[in-house]
């Protein structure tokens, strides 16, 4: 829109509202990251820019049809999966992907029916990214912090009567593999009443051994370093020794089966493989050593990574890596298809890295564009076609200002709780607010 005077963009959505990953991913204490929002909603308001909501492509409209209606189509749905575990237990209850955790939390519809069982005291997350420590913290923060947030009522109340006390953040490697990021692995180590327990022996040698390694990853480990070690002072033996709650790091473990409870249902165990590492860096391998360890937790959360699907059989997907095959966003061999985000290249990144990557897409657009590959010279109808499909299917949109008006009630509904906004969390309810 900003460098094309006659462009205009349509956005399909299959939820009634907007925003995806930045409402239902972003951690509920993280208001400042949702700031992006405000950007977006600026552009849906653009005079040439349309939002369409409660509209899912590939059952309400087929993507042919979104190609015969427009000169391009951009697929921009990131990654609605995630990785399995792949090992026995996996499917007992009290075992849970963290994506679904996440969405239980932040209202993500599909995840309300979630009821995780918090009435063990320990949990355990498998994987060392951003999103685990998202959990662990969300696990242990003081109720007092996330009442002021816009976590939905339902999980609030979970979390009050929660029994969990103690959560291990797991990983196949070493500290210097680990994922998470500085200011998150800080805002963990400093969360209220509860204290990090990292074992000083998973630390001998890595003083030497990050004197070369880029900065973010040499302050990381500085940081688990200085933690590990900390011998603590007077006033820190008070204030530890009255931390209710604990998190750690597990290093170089990785999990081979969920045990089960006696009557076979439930999780009440982990054993896990010992591993050692196998070269350095980035591209080290976890190898086991035979050696194994059992862990009693009765909350087992899978944080290893978000998977994208194919979204029809007309676009060409790579199933290893869960991807659509492209360059600079413009799908393998068809013209006028292109794809950004987590589809585009990978679940991994943040929301500076994705949007990064949506203006290099955007980018392919308009030189195609200029240099004729997209042909402009017949005018498509866009939703004017897709519109009366719709119709026909009995399907109805959600426009950018009945967003606003689900947006005003969740903001007044906060408002009578003290919080920035309470969620909707049922999109029959969402609809019915908008008269739908």
């Amino acid at each position: 829109l900003q460098h094309h005077g006659g462009a205009r963009v349509d956005i399909y959505e299959k939820l009634p509202v907007p925003f995806g990953l930045v409402r239902f991913g972003v951690a509920p204490d993280h208001p400042e990251v949702k700031n992006v929002i405000r950007a977006f909603t600026q552009t849906a308001r653009s005079q040439r820019c349309a939002y369409y909501g409660n509209v899912t492509v590939g059952r309400d409209v087929a993507l042919a049809e979104l190609r015969q209606a427009y000169h391009a189509v951009v697929l921009s749905y990131g990654a609605e999966d995630n990785q399995v575990l792949g090992i026995p237990g996996e499917n007992l209850s009290g075992v849970h992907s963290a994506r679904a955790f996440v969405g239980w939390y932040n209202g993500l519809p599909e995840n309300q029916g979630l009821k995780p069982d918090l009435s063990c005291e320990t949990a355990l997350i498998v994987g060392q990214g951003n999103v685990a420590l998202d959990i662990a913290r969300i696990l242990l923060a003081p109720l007092s912090l996330l009442q002021k947030t816009d976590i939905t009522e339902g999980a609030l109340a979970a979390l009050a009567c929660s029994k969990v006390k103690r959560v291990w953040l797991v990983g196949r490697r070493g500290p210097l593999q680990a994922a998470f990021t500085i200011k998150e692995l800080r805002e963990m180590i400093n969360l209220p009443g509860a204290r990090p327990v990292l074992n000083p022996a998973d630390f001998t040698g890595l003083e030497d051994a990050i004197k070369d390694t880029p900065r973010p990853r040499k302050r990381l480990t500085e940081l688990m370093i200085k933690t590990a070690l900390e011998k603590p002072g007077e006033k820190t033996v008070e204030v530890q020794a009255a931390a209710p709650r604990e998190w750690g790091l597990k290093f170089q473990r990785s999990p081979q089966e969920v045990l089960p409870t006696a009557d076979g249902r439930r999780a009440r165990g982990i054993r896990m493989a010992l591993t050692r590492l196998e070269g350095s860096g980035d591209s080290a391998k976890a190898i086991p050593t035979g050696d194994v360890e059992e862990l009693e937790c009765g909350l087992v959360l899978s944080s290893i990574g978000y998977r994208s699907l194919p979204l029809d059989p007309s676009v060409p997907f790579d199933t290893q890596r869960g991807i659509i095959p492209n360059s600079s966003g413009r799908v393998e061999g068809v013209p006028g298809l292109y794809c950004s985000g987590w589809v585009k290249r990978g679940p991994t990144g943040v929301i500076i890295t994705t949007m990064n990557d949506s203006f290099d897409t955007a980018q392919s657009v308009l030189e195609d564009l200029q240099e004729g590959v997209l042909d402009v010279s017949t005018s498509r109808e866009g939703f004017g076609a897709v519109g009366s499909i719709l119709r026909d299917r009995g399907v109805r949109p959600v426009s950018f200002s009945d967003w606003e008006k689900i947006d005003a009630a969740e903001v007044a509904r906060g408002k009578a709780a003290g919080k920035p906004r309470e969620k909707i969390v049922d999109p029959q309810e969402m609809l019915q607010l908008i008269g739908h």
